[in-house]
Formats: structure tokens, sequence, C-alpha cells
């Protein structure tokens, strides 16, 4: 649509605007350009043919503006340091670290390479890893439309339009599209994508301005081209500009200043901290069109269509103040506002009182309760992420429903896991895909991926499989609990488990304030792994609480870092908003999200300072504190990574905690508990610093938060529960602030409306609507702890504190109001002293303690100035609990006895004992001395009782006093110790009288006997059975100890059987008994199954069975505890059957001599040496030595190959196993190696046979080794072979020694003949050594020589070949590249440099001649420059500096012949310049005198343009434009003639002026003007009567109507040119040369139309001037008039 009256649109509307060029200028009145319907988009938006409206030129793709996000910058990323540290400097990690810091944190990142020692094991099994991933749509991490709701838009926009009523007269109110746009494909256009891509560039002027259209039509279409076409950014504009320009200007419409009052009264009381909103309106600029509105339409707009949330409450709680009598605030300040309430039914305003906040699940404070103008929803102001501190003006939508679920965008974990194999097959078809076979460069990488974030190159899906808890899937260290792999050294393996390096320990070094965390943090505590493929990213981000991150490399491709110091961390975050607005509207925590990635050229640009890191495998990347980073991988890789903090870190770590509490997110740990534990347990002294300013600043805001506290009314405080193990972090896990989810370690507030919710100190506002009276501060420590800490951190940094310093500070005193004066809190403090004196000395009152104690919490929190209060009141609650206990005790004691038949708990002795002892001195208790009596009865019967136990009393007088005591009404311990006395004697009598009574039976269990004995010790009575149990005992024990004896010395087996035998029939069950009688019973058992075997050894031959029984017998007979006398007899016999079985092993298979010796040596100790298989082995070890002898008398002396082989077949037959034999054959398989070597050297070579293998040094090895063998060989025929080489080599060497004396030549001379022959003839010879070198079959290092010094040769003679010639110059560059891969010690001689130098001369002459292919021409002076520089080069070029000067010389000529064209006017024509441009095309060189032949040419050439732009168009012919302007001539000359007298009889057609001749024609009976058929048809058919012919012009005059459509065409304009515009042309070809021909026919044509126009202008002026009654006297000339312009086709006369 046109931009005529719209507000930031120039009439002159200039296509410039949109990112094209053209004008489209536009008056007053008038509109700029045709209407284009929405339809037209899907013809635009995807076709790369049409072209815009002007001549447009695409936009360069390394376009960018401050705003934009295209990687456009030619600055390259400069790099961050990199660090190798000594292996001293790195033993110390973080001291390292501390080192490097200073320079390294300026970079926000750097690089570190270990020492070459440092080589860590592989610990991780990738092969078999499975792992999760997760999909990342490359393409999208920047190019992405903002995840926004079209439904909400829609609606937000309908509600614009609703609201807005423009002013009368102005054209049709706007609105959405009538017409549903679409896309090429036919998929609707969202027009709420539309809205927020122009958003991203700045909105529509800044989409204009900085020639975004293309990016905006990519965002808006998923599937657009790369290159979009002009056509469909320009439609795409203009749909924008109608229906959302206004929109826009309403969005961004800054806040009046009425409206700025009432956004004041709508204020309520949040944190102090900046209210960003990702749903804020930026401000409003302009109307909605056509026009500014005032100030008071736009309240009324935003008032109309503000969320009243306020109001809502207001009436919901309306019955409950006017009960009161009073009017409630948010009632009196929604006055101003004027909001348009709605009627509310009391279903609907209890709906209001019921909601509650999506975040703190609380519906109190409903005055900053903002609901959704959507979904109803709502969230306090204060709730949001980040908070607003104003009720934002206009509708407001929360994040649910601005965000879309489809644009949604984050990186989705796949279902399946995945293996490394599979893993790596994804990353090669990705590598593929975008590199093909090749491999790329890591420039060529880094930009093909930031040209695919950015859109511009296509969609991408990876996999990353990031994130993974090394605790699960394995670390890629080592660690104490993995298996070790075989191939690695336990040692090695150990070392590295423990080395800190090892990122496992990196969290836990000495020196890291992390070491007390005890929770195991993934990502913090223990390393992620990360397995990533080309191009999976890790976007910008920061840590987690800001800490410092280590990253390392373990194996595969690099990856690609960029860092930003943390000091420009603010910078980074503007830089990002302002460039990706709408993604920051939707999402303000965007950062927190890890899914985006901006360009770095992009941050360059905008002043933000930025480097890369390329890590390599092996190096590690640390970032610092507050460092945004991100990067992508090369490649297919494995990384670890963790975080870690060193005391510098605490700074930031404060900063990180903050950012946690402004955006309302969950942290990972509580910094205030780390602060205080690592300030308990203690620091190094270079960590001080960075604790001593921490502390400071925690201690002062916990001081202001609890006094602000106070001061507000909250008096109420407790003691929040001790930590089991205070020393480390995270053993318990803190509530959580329900508003900005931070952990409440020091302090927190609760009321008991909301027992389980809690807030921090700086929310305790929003906690609930209870007045702070009912609010309760919990708090872990108190101010003086805190304090302590600080002074102990100071003391350890070495200041002399007295006391903590913090109270020196300039901060005021808090004071309160109180009954209507203020007091200061100190003073409240001395006023309760003094009461809580008063009430310590005065009877004891429950209330007036317990009152007391309970205004003590006010300040019980507080520093040491409170320490009185804290004793006072720990005295007083001394005295209660001493007082409360004394009576409670008189109270349970009376009870029990009033109740002595009910079952009661008695008091314990100790604790009224204690109670005795402490008696609060203060005052007196009356039941105190009853207590006190109580006592002493107690004394008395605990000194009974222990008497009675100490000297052994009877049973009965024991249970005589147990029941005094059970009768007593304070329970003594002693009691029960007499009842566990009395129970363990009667217990013992009974168990001891059943033993008795077995005794008397004969059968006594000697373990009960034990037992009892083993008691009776303990006994504390005097009963009779001890006696006769001690008699028993010892008889059962003397029995005992001779078996004992039996067992431990193995006596013999008859022996044992007498001493069985007499202890037949004993009434003792006796455990060394019965097992002394399994041992006789075994072994009578083995003796008699050795008597049985013994019997038949003699008959078998089986040994090796014989061997296995034996073996079993006598291992059995070891083991008896028994000795018997046929052991030594087995062990015998078992010798012998095993030297029988080696001597049958020996027979059946070879064995080594020696071995067969021990056997026959064995034979003979054993007495067995005459039995026949020791006789058979004697004789195999005759034979063995004897053959043994002669081997080594061989091996000694040498011998022939033949000599060798037949000892060896004699071997074949001694089954023995011979030392000699493999040495043997070791020197035959030497031996024929050595021949079969040989053959290669001694038979002809062949070129089939394949490359060159043979050396020099192997064939001379190969003499030289017979020396040292032990068999014969004959080497004289290797001696010829090598004869023959050595004389190859000679000759060669002679060759080389010529050419490098023709190299060294200082000077050519005047001709070059002498030397071409030298290289000819020399040529030829290296030729023909070279091809005899080959055939002999050797690599040979002088041959290789030899083809370098051929191939210099060669193009030594191409270069000279070029001195008598002049060649072309794509050969003479062929020769420079040559050059380049020449040998270098060739190439620096003399003579080759000599040559290069003229090549390269000869180049530069070459681009200089006029014929060279070239596009820009030389000038005079360098071309005289270069035949100047051929005397100083000693190579001649003779024919080549012939033709320049021939050039030059031609050149001149030229140029003279120009100076002659313009200095003789009268000679110049058009003819003659054309001769010269073509003349000077061929033999001139850039100048002057040639620019100007062009310029005036073209200038000539422009205006031919011009004339058939004017001219081509009207007559429909595409001829050259002298046919054109011949044909209008003809034209006007026939139209002249028409009624001439000669053209009359002649008769010609009045359309077309042409003769009738034979074509069919009619005559018209009125006028007698002749007509062609053809030519009335193509005017519409005019009325045609049977028999006569009317024409159209005479029809019309007769009938009286109005002329036909097609003669009324044909006489307006329609396209042909007006003979204005010819004069005008005419005129403007003053000056032009003579003798162009166009030019005179255009001055003839001229004077022809305006001679014609004189005479149709006469006939209108007499038709004008006529006043007689008879009107048809000038019909006739009118008529010939209206025929005259007719048959003019070809030029329009405004008449």
């Amino acid at each position: 649509m046109c931009a005529v009256g719209k507000p930031g649109v120039p009439n002159n509307f200039s296509a410039k605007y949109l990112g094209w060029e053209g004008n489209f200028s536009v008056g007053p009145g008038h509109q700029t350009r045709p209407k284009f319907p929405i339809q037209f988009l899907a013809g635009t938006l995807a076709s790369p043919d049409r072209r815009p409206m002007g001549k447009g030129r695409p936009l360069p793709a390394t376009t960018a503006s401050p705003s934009g996000c295209r990687f456009g910058s030619d600055a390259p990323i400069p790099e961050a340091p990199v660090f190798r540290p000594t292996e001293e400097e790195f033993a110390d990690p973080l001291a390292y670290v501390a080192r490097i810091r200073p320079v390294a944190e300026r970079y926000g990142i750097c690089r570190i390479v270990p020492p070459p020692s440092w080589s860590p094991p592989k610990a991780l099994d990738v092969a078999a890893l499975s792992f999760p991933t997760k999909r990342q749509p490359i393409h999208r991490l920047l190019a992405r439309p903002a995840p926004a709701d079209p439904d909400t838009f829609l609606l937000d926009y309908a509600r614009f339009l609703k609201a807005y009523r423009g002013p009368p007269g102005r054209g049709r109110k706007k609105g959405l599209p009538k017409s549903p746009a679409t896309l090429p494909d036919g998929r609707p256009l969202d027009l709420c994508r539309l809205f927020h891509a122009v958003k991203r560039f700045g909105g529509y002027n800044g989409a204009c301005k900085g020639r975004r259209w293309d990016d905006v039509v990519r965002l808006v279409d998923d599937r657009a081209r790369r290159h979009v076409p002009e056509c469909a950014k320009h439609v795409l504009a203009q749909l924008y500009h109608e229906h959302f320009y206004a929109y826009e200007k309403f969005t961004n419409k800054p806040v009046s200043s009425q409206d700025g009052k009432q956004e004041e009264s709508g204020k309520v009381d949040l944190d102090d901290q900046p209210s960003v909103s990702g749903l804020k309106d930026e401000g409003r600029s302009q109307s909605v069109s056509g026009g500014e509105m005032d100030a008071a339409e736009v309240s009324g707009i935003r008032s109309q269509k503000r969320r009243d949330a306020i109001n809502k409450k207001a009436i919901g709680m309306a019955s409950h103040s006017n009960s009161n009598g009073s009017t409630g605030k948010n009632a009196a300040s929604a006055g101003p506002w004027k909001w348009k309430r709605r009627k509310v039914d009391d279903a609907e305003a209890n709906k209001v009182d019921d909601q509650v906040c999506e975040q703190c699940d609380s519906g109190l404070h409903g005055d900053a309760m903002l609901l959704c103008d959507r979904c109803d929803k709502g969230w306090h102001l204060y709730c949001l992420s980040p908070p607003l501190e104003i009720v934002p003006p206009g509708n407001w939508y929360c994040s649910d429903c601005m965000n879309s679920d489809s644009d949604c965008f984050g990186f989705v974990e796949r279902r399946k896991t995945c293996l490394l194999d599979a893993f790596q097959r994804f990353d090669e078809k990705v590598k593929r895909r975008w590199f093909g076979q090749r491999r790329p460069s890591r420039v060529q990488v880094e930009k093909q991926f930031w040209e695919i974030v950015e859109g511009r190159a296509g969609e991408l899906e990876v996999m990353y499989g990031s994130d993974m808890d090394t605790s699960v899937y394995g670390s890629g260290f080592p660690r104490l609990g993995d298996p070790v792999p075989p191939s690695v050294d336990l040692e090695m393996w150990q070392k590295y488990c423990s080395s800190p390096w090892n990122l496992n320990n990196f969290p836990n070094l000495p020196s890291s304030v992390l070491r007390t965390v005890q929770d195991k943090i993934a990502g913090v505590m223990v390393p992620w792994l990360y397995i990533g493929m080309l191009f999976s990213s890790f976007c910008w981000h920061v840590e987690d609480h800001c800490f410092y991150s280590i990253n390392y490399l373990h194996w595969g491709e690099p990856k690609c870092w960029y860092g930003v110091p943390g000091a420009e961390a603010n910078a980074f975050e503007l830089v990002m908003r302002n460039t990706l607005p709408d993604l920051f509207d939707a999402q303000p925590d965007l950062l927190f999200h890890l899914v985006t990635m901006l360009n770095p050229s992009v941050l360059q640009v905008n002043g933000v300072p930025v480097y890369s890191v390329m890590q390599e495998p092996g190096n590690f990347v640390i970032t610092f504190p507050r460092s945004y980073h991100g990067g992508f991988n090369l490649g297919l890789n494995c990384a670890e990574a963790v975080n870690f903090a060193p005391a510098d870190w605490l700074p930031h770590g404060g900063i990180g905690a903050e950012l946690y509490r402004m955006y309302r997110k969950a942290p990972v740990l509580s910094h205030e508990e780390l602060l205080y534990v690592v300030a308990k347990n203690g620091v190094s002294s270079e960590s001080l610093s960075y604790l001593k300013g921490e502390i400071e600043r925690l201690f002062l805001k916990e001081k202001k938060c609890r006094e602000e506290l106070w001061t507000n009314g909250t008096v109420k405080s407790s003691l929040m529960p001790a930590r089991s193990n205070p020393n480390y972090i995270g053993s318990e896990e803190d509530p959580m602030c329900v508003i900005c989810r931070q952990y409440l370690y020091l302090s927190a507030v609760s009321c008991n409306c909301r027992p389980s919710s809690y807030v921090c100190l700086e929310h305790w506002k929003h906690l609930c609507e209870c007045s702070p009276e009912k609010h309760r501060l919990l708090y872990r420590h108190t101010l003086a702890e805190l304090g302590d800490l600080g002074c102990e951190v100071k003391a350890l940094s070495g200041e002399n504190v007295k006391q903590y310093p913090f109270l020196l500070n300039d901060i005021p005193a808090p004071f309160k109001k109180v009954k209507d004066r203020y007091i200061s809190y100190a003073q409240l403090a001395e006023d309760w002293l003094s009461e809580s004196d008063r009430i310590l000395h005065m009877p004891f009152l429950d209330t007036a303690y317990s009152t007391a104690l309970e205004a003590s919490g006010q300040f019980l929190w507080g520093d040491h100035d409170m320490d009185s209060v804290r004793n006072m009141a720990l005295k007083l609650t001394e005295a209660k609990k001493w007082v409360l206990s004394v009576r409670n005790c008189i109270s349970r004691i009376d009870e029990l006895l009033l109740c002595k038949h009910k079952f009661s708990e008695k008091v314990k002795y100790v604790e009224i004992e204690k109670l005795v002892a402490v008696r609060c001195k203060s005052f007196c208790e009356p039941g105190l001395p009853q207590l006190q009596a109580y006592v002493e009865k107690g004394k008395m019967m605990i000194s009974e009782i222990n008497i009675a136990l100490s000297s052994c009393s009877t049973v009965e007088h024991l249970e005589t006093l147990y029941s005094r005591a059970s009768e007593f009404p304070i329970e003594l311990t002693e009691t029960s110790t007499l009842c566990c006395e009395i129970s363990f004697a009667k217990s013992w009598l009974k168990k001891t009288c059943d033993l008795l009574e077995q005794n008397r039976a004969g059968t006594i269990d000697i373990d009960l006997l034990n037992t009892l004995k083993l008691e009776m010790v303990q006994l504390r009575v005097v009963v009779p059975e001890i006696e006769l149990l001690s008699n028993l005992w010892k008889e059962a024990e003397s029995l005992r100890r001779r078996c004992q004896s039996y067992l431990q010395d193995s006596p013999v087996l008859k022996e044992l059987g007498s001493f069985l035998l007499a202890l037949d029939g004993t009434k003792f069950t006796i455990p060394e008994l019965n097992l002394l009688k399994q041992h006789y019973s075994a072994a009578c058992c083995w003796a008699s199954l050795v008597n049985g075997i013994l019997r038949k050894l003699f008959e078998r031959n089986d040994y090796h069975n014989i061997v296995e029984e034996l073996t079993g017998i006598v291992r059995d007979g070891k083991s008896l505890r028994v000795k018997v006398d046929e052991l030594p007899i087995v062990e015998k016999e078992l010798r012998r059957s095993l030297c029988r079985k080696q001597a049958c092993e020996a027979l059946a298979t070879q064995m080594s001599m020696d071995f067969i010796e021990e056997i026959l040596t064995q034979a003979s100790i054993l007495t067995i040496e005459e039995e026949l298989p020791f006789v058979d082995l004697s004789q195999l070890l005759k034979n063995a030595t004897a053959w043994e002898q002669k081997a080594r008398l061989m091996l000694e002396q040498s011998a022939f190959l033949s000599e060798f082989e037949d000892h060896i077949r004699c071997a074949e037959d001694v089954q023995a196993i011979l030392p000699s034999a493999p040495n043997m054959k070791a020197q035959i398989v030497v031996a024929r190696s050595w021949m079969d070597k040989c053959q290669a050297y001694l038979r002809p070579r062949r070129d089939e046979l394949g490359p060159v293998v043979l050396k020099v040094d192997d064939l001379k090895d190969l003499i030289c080794r017979p020396a040292s063998m032990k068999v014969i060989l004959d080497t004289s025929a290797l001696n010829s072979v090598l004869s023959k080489v050595e004389k190859w080599e000679h000759n060669s060497l002679s060759l080389l020694i010529n050419l490098r004396t023709l190299l060294n030549l200082n000077v050519v001379g005047s001709t070059v003949d002498p030397l071409e022959r030298n290289l000819e003839e020399l040529q030829n010879k290296i030729s023909g050594a070279i091809e005899s070198g080959l055939s002999l079959g050797f690599e040979l290092k002088v041959l290789n020589e030899l083809k370098d010094c051929l191939l210099t040769v060669g193009w030594m003679l191409r270069a000279l070949s070029f001195c008598s010639r002049i060649p072309l110059l794509e050969h003479v560059d062929r020769a420079i590249e040559e050059a380049v891969n020449l040998p270098a010690f060739l190439l620096n001689c003399p003579l080759a440099t000599l040559l290069m130098i003229g090549l390269s001369w000869l180049r530069k002459a070459l681009v200089l001649l006029p014929e060279s292919e070239k596009s820009v021409k030389p000038k005079l002076e360098n071309a005289e420059n270069i035949l100047a520089e051929h005397q100083k080069i000693a190579i001649p070029y003779s024919i080549m500096t012939a033709e320049l000067e021939d050039a030059i010389s031609k050149h001149k000529s030229w140029t003279e012949q120009c100076h002659a064209f313009f200095m003789l006017p009268d000679y110049q024509s058009w003819a003659g310049l054309l001769r010269l441009r073509d003349r000077g095309q061929s033999v001139a060189l850039d100048c002057c005198e040639m620019d100007r032949v062009v310029l005036d040419i073209k200038k000539i050439d422009g205006w031919f343009n011009q004339c058939r732009c004017t001219l081509s168009a009207d007559v429909n012919d595409n001829g050259s434009l002298l046919s054109i302007l011949q044909k209008i001539s003809g034209s006007l000359d026939n139209a002249s003639m028409l009624y001439a007298e000669d053209c009359k009889k002649k008769e010609f057609c009045v359309i077309c002026s042409c003769d009738v001749g034979d074509v069919v024609a009619s005559r018209c009976v009125i006028c007698l003007d002749w007509y062609h058929s053809s030519c009335v048809e193509s005017l519409l058919a005019s009325k045609q009567m049977i028999s006569e012919y009317i024409c159209p012009f005479c029809f019309s005059l007769e009938s009286g109507n109005p002329l036909e459509k097609g003669i009324q065409e044909r006489i307006s304009k329609g396209n042909r040119p007006a003979l204005s515009a010819l004069t005008e042309l005419f005129s403007s070809a003053k000056g032009f040369y003579k003798g162009i021909e166009e030019l005179d026919l255009l001055e003839e044509i001229t004077k022809k139309g305006c001679g014609l126009k004189s005479y149709l202008m006469q006939i209108l002026h007499d038709a004008d001037s006529y006043d007689g009654e008879d009107l048809s006297v000038m019909c006739k000339p009118l008529v010939v008039a209206l025929k005259k312009s007719t048959s003019v086709p070809s030029l329009f006369l405004r008449l």
C-alpha cells in the first residue's frame, strides 16, 4: 500500500528504504503504486525469477547492522592466551590458576597445555558405553521465531482494533487482511510470527534501514529459499506496513505523564532491583495511523484494557471494609484510574477471592496480583521472573499464553541410548553431507557452522551426549573404585587416581571452598561427561553460581570455544537483548536455558570483547567467573568438565546468588551456608581477603534485615534446629523462600497462618496479610556469633581486632514507636532487663516468666550488646524449669502415695537428687523440704541394699529388702539391681538341681557343667549346692584334660585303643572323647585298605593308576591323627611306581636327555634298574649322546649345507630331545633364507616385476653375512652385481658435477644457443643414466637426484625457449608454477635464479601488451618502466622487447590521432569517433584520451537507449532505432498527403495511409474515402449497409453516437510517444558529433510533427471561432483532422 500520510514514511517514498533501489515519487492525492492482493505472496515469497519494482540489486551476504546477527565482520576473533606450565608449576592446580589469573581473567577464558609427562590412561570403555543423547537443531540456535502464541497475539490485536476509533474521513479502519495471507505452497502466513520477526530487527523502520526483510522472510517461512526474491520482501513489507505498523507504534508508545501518575498510584513495595519483564510494553511513540492520539485517548484505551486484579480484590473485600467503617487503600487508589469494571456477581466475587498465585500458591496480597488477560491465572508482581514494580499498561499475558508450545525451543533427549559406533556413523554422515569426501580446514568448519546457525545454509539436526553424570556413565580419568584395564600399569593407574588435575579430585582440592560440600552435585562436585560430534554445540552461558569451570578433552577432534570476560557480562547481555528482543520478551531468562547462539562477530561490532580458543586433545580449558562462553565441536570427541571455586570466587558467588534471587531460580547450594562453613573450617592466608569482605557483607545485610523486621513490629523469634554435621554443606536441606526460591540458612520468617511456608527477610511483607507482630523470625546464628566469625577471619589475616569492626560503620541504631514515643533498641533491652531482674526475685509466677521470655525473643538474635539479655533469658529459663520440675516431682509422689493400687510411673531418685543439689537461691520453694526428706530416706535404703549385696546374704533376706524398696514412692537404681540378683540366684539353683538329678541317672553334659561353674562365681548369695557342683566339675575336668593330651600328641594306634577301652562306660559327655573315638576308627579302616592294595601291587603294570592310588593313600595316611606302621612302606612303593611311570613315558614320547639320565639315576637308587623299561631307556640315552657329540663338532668347525641336512635327517631316529638340533635347523634355515634373498639380486630385472625394492646396503650386507654363519656359502655372483652398481654410481656423480658447473653460471650472454646446446646434451646423458640405473633394479639415492636434475634441466630449456619467441601468458604462468615444485637446492642456483627473474619480467611484459586478455589496460609509464627494467636482466628477450617498443609506438601514434581529432572541431564526426575507439581498443594503453573517447561514445549510446525506451514500446517494433524513426517519419508523410490531390487520385487508405492496391477495401459513400477492410476491423466493426459502405467517422456524425471504442483508443495517447518528448530528446542531443543519422531523422520528424500539429490546431481554432448555425460546415474539417490524427499510429499530438 502507499505510504502517503503514514507516520514515518515520506511522500517521496524510495524503494531503497526497503532494501532495493528505484524511486516511486508521488504527489499529494496520488497513490505511489498499485495495491497488491494478499494472495500475491503465494507467487513471490519463493519465486527467484521475479524482479523488484525498480532496478534493485540483492543485499550482500555480509551486510550486518548492530541489531543484526549475520556473520559479516571481516575482523578475526582474537585468540585467548595459552599457558604451558612446567612440571613444578603443574604440581598445584589452584596455585597455578591463581598465578595466571591476573593475565587470563581479562580474556574470560584460557587454554592450558600440560607438560609432556602428563599422559593419563584411558579409563573409559567407550566401545561398550551406552549413553543418552539430545537432539540439537543447529539451524534454530539463532534463526528461530519467538515462541509466541498466535491465538494470544490475535486476541490482543483484535482488542486493539476494537479499542481504537480512528478520526472520521481518514479512510477505512485498518484490520486483519480480508483474504488470508498464504505462503508459496498454500500454507497460511503466520501473522504472529511476522510481527515478532519484524520486532527482532528493530520494527518496521529498523528492518527497512537495516535491509533485513530477507531475514524476516526466512523467520516467517521455514521453507523459504536462501536467496529471497526482492518482490517477496517488498510485498511482505507492504503487508506489514498496512496492517501492523500502527499496532507496532501503539505497543511502543511511551507512557504519558498522566499514565505515569496512574502507575505510581498502582505501585507495590518490591525488591530493590531492576524491573525486567519479558511481557512489558516497550513504550509507545506514535498514534495508530493518520495522526497522533492525545493522552486522554491513549489513557482511555489502556484503562479499558488494563487487568483490574486490584479492582476485583477491592470488590471481594468490600463487605469487610464497610463493616469496619473504613475504606480500603486499594479502593481509594483505584479512583483516578477509571478502570472499566465488570459486573461481578457473588459467584465471581468468590472466584476472585480464591485466586492464588501460580508461583507461591498464596491468594493473599490481592492488590499485587496480576491476572492474565487470556487464561485468568494470577501471579504476584513480586513473584514474576524477573519481578515487576508496577502493573504494566495495556493487556498483560502470562508466559504460558504468550509462548506457543509448537514454537518452544529446547534440546529434546532421545528415548533410546546410543552406542559410540552408531554415534560415529552419524557424525561421518553429517561430515559427508556438508563437506563431501574432502577434509575441511578448521576455518571452513567454523564458517559453515555460523552459516547454519544464522539460517543461511539449510537445516541440520545433530546429536550431543552432554551433561552425563560420571558417577553413572563413567569417567575418562582413573578412579580408585573402577576396574583397572589389563593394558594399564597399576602404579600409573594409582598415580593418576590421586592426581590433582584429575577432574574427579578438582572440586575437593585443599584450597577449594567446595571441599566442604557433602552432596554429590552433578557438574559441580561430580564431573560431567560429553560425547560430541561435528557441529554439536554448547550455547552461550555462565556457570552455576558464576563458578570457575575446567574442561579436559580426552580424545577426538578439537573444540572451538568463544569467551567474553566476566567484566563485560552486562555488555554481553545488553547486546543479546538488543539483537534478539523478541526472544527475550518471550523468555526473559533466555540465557539460563543454554539454547541460543550469537555470532561473536556481532559482539565485536557492538564493542564487546570476545576471544576464541581451539582446544586440542589433552588440553585443559578454564573459564573464569561470570565469563559467558559457548562453542561447538569440530568432530567426534570426548570431554569431561567440572566446576571449582578457589577463594577469589567468593565475591562472584555473591553476584550469582543475587541473579538467582532476581530471576526466581532455585540455586545449586546455599551461598550463605558455604560462607559460614568455609569461615568456620578455615582457609589459606591468600584467601582471607576475599572471605573477610564476604563475611562483612553477610553480617551487614543480616543486621539490616533483622533490625528492619524489628522496626516494623516483628518481635517473636526462634532458633533454628542445629545441624547434625555443621562442618559440611548439604547434610540437611534448608527450606526455601516461596517468593525467590532461595535457601534459608541464616534466617527466615514464618507465620502461623501458613505453617509450611517460609520467606527470606527481604520478602517478609509478601508472606501473608497478617500484621508483622504475628510473624516469627527464625535464625540459626545470632549477630554476635556472625560478628565473632568475622573477627576470627580478620585476626587470621593479621589485623589487630579487639572487637569486630562491623559496628563501627555508620549504621544508625534502630528505633521504633512504643506508646506514642520513639525508643531505641538498646533502651528497650535495658527496660526488659530491669523487669526480668524484678521477676527473678519475686515468688514464682508462670505467666510472668512466660511473658518475659516471649518478650526476650526480639533481643536474642542481636549483637554482643544483647549478651546481658541472653544471660538473663537463660537464668529465667533455668529458674522456671527448676521450679516446675520441683513441683512436678512433689505432685507425682503425692499422686503415687494416694493411688497405690493404680499403675503410676515413679520419680527417679537421680532427678530429685539433682533438683535438691541445684536449688535456686533467688527464692524458696515450699515443696523443697519435703523433697529433701525423700532424698535422705532414699540414701539410707540404698546403703542397706549395697551392704546386703556385698556380704553374700541369703535369698530370703534379699527378697525382704526388695519388698521394702518397691513400696518406697521414689524409683531407686539399686532396686533393679537387687531384683536382678534375686532372679539370677533362683535361676542358677534350678539349673544346678536339674544337673544333680542327671548325675544320679548317669549322663552329665560337660558344657552345661562348665556354664554353671562360671555362673557360680557371680552369685552374691550363700547356698549348699555350690560345693556339690564344684566336686563334680573337678572330676569331669580331669577326664577332659587326659583326652586333650592324646589329641595333641598323635598317639600310636595300639596305645589309643587301650585308653579308649579303659574309658568305656563313663557318665560324662565329653566332646574330646568322642573325637578320639573317631580318630581311632579312621586309622583302623586305613590300615585295612593298605594291606589289601600292597598284596596285589606286584601283579599290575598300569603304573599311572598305581601312582594315583598310592598318592591318595599316602595323603589320607598323613591326615590321620594317629600314628600307623604301614605309612613308610606305602611311601616307598609310591616312589618306585612313579619312577616306572616316568620311564614308560620317556620311551613313548621324546624327553630331554637330562630327564632320561635323572630317571635312570633314581631307578638305581630304588634298586629297580634291571627292569626292562630301564634297560631300553639306557640304550636310548647312548644313541642320543653320540648324535649330540657330532652335531656340536659341526657347529664348532663349520660344514657344507648338505652335511647339515644329512645329520638332521639322522636325528629323526633318535627318540629324545637333542639340544643341538634346533641350532642345526636354524643354521639351515638361515642359509636357505640367504640363498633366497640372493635370487632377487641375481635374476634379470624386468619392468613387469613391479616397483624397485632392492637396496645397495642390503646387497653389501648379504655379501658380508656368510662370514658369520656356520654353513659354507659362495658369494662371487653377488660381488659381480655390486661392482656394476658402483660403476654406475661413479658415472652418475660425474654427470651431476657437470650439471652443477652449468647451474653456477651468472651470465647467459647475448645469445642462449650455446647454453641450450649444453643443456640439451646434458639432458640426453642424464636420461640415459636414469634408464640404465632403473634397469639395475636398485633403490639408488643418486637416481632420485638425477630425476630432479632432469626435471630442472627441462624447466630451464623451456624458460630459455621464451627468449626466441613471444610465449602465451598461460605458458609463462605455468613455468612459474612449475618452478615452485623444483628441488630447493637446484632452484637456488645462480642460473635458475636468473631464469626466475627473467620469467617474472616476461610475465609483466606480456600483461602490458595490448593484445593480452585483461580487463584493465596498463599505463604508458608502466610499459616504459618494464622496458627499462629489461636492461638489468641478464636474460636476452630481444623479440619481447621489440614487441613492447612496437606497442608503445602504436600507442603514441594513436594518441596523436586523438589530439588531432579533438583539436579540429570541423573535422569531428560520429564515424571518426567510432574509428578511434575501435583502433584504441586494440593498440591503446590506459590514458586520458581513451577515457574521453569512451565517455563521449557512452554519452551518445545513452541517448540512443533513451530514444529507444521512448519509442520502441509504442511502435511495437524490435528493430533498430533508425528503422523506428523511419517508420514514424513515413507515417507523418502519409498523414500530411492524406487529402492532397495526387493522394486522392492514388486512392490511399485513411487509417494506414497506404495505397489500396489489390487489397480488399471499401469506399465511404459520404466522404468518398477509402478504407482497408483489415484496418476497419481493428477499430471494431462499423455499420455496413448491404449495398453501400459508411465509414465509422461519417456514421458517428450522421447518427450522433460517440465513436467506437477502438477509434477512441486510436486517437488517445495510449502508449505512443508525445511530440514534446521527441522535442526534448532532440534538444538533449545538442553538441553531439556530426554524421549521426538518427539525430538528423529525429530533427526531420519533429519538424513534420510540428507542421501537422499546426495544421490540426488551425482546424480546431476555426471550429472554435465559428458562430454560425449550420454546424455541418465545420464537420468536414473536423473529420479530416480526426482522420489525420488516426492515421499517425506512432505519434501522439496533444491538441
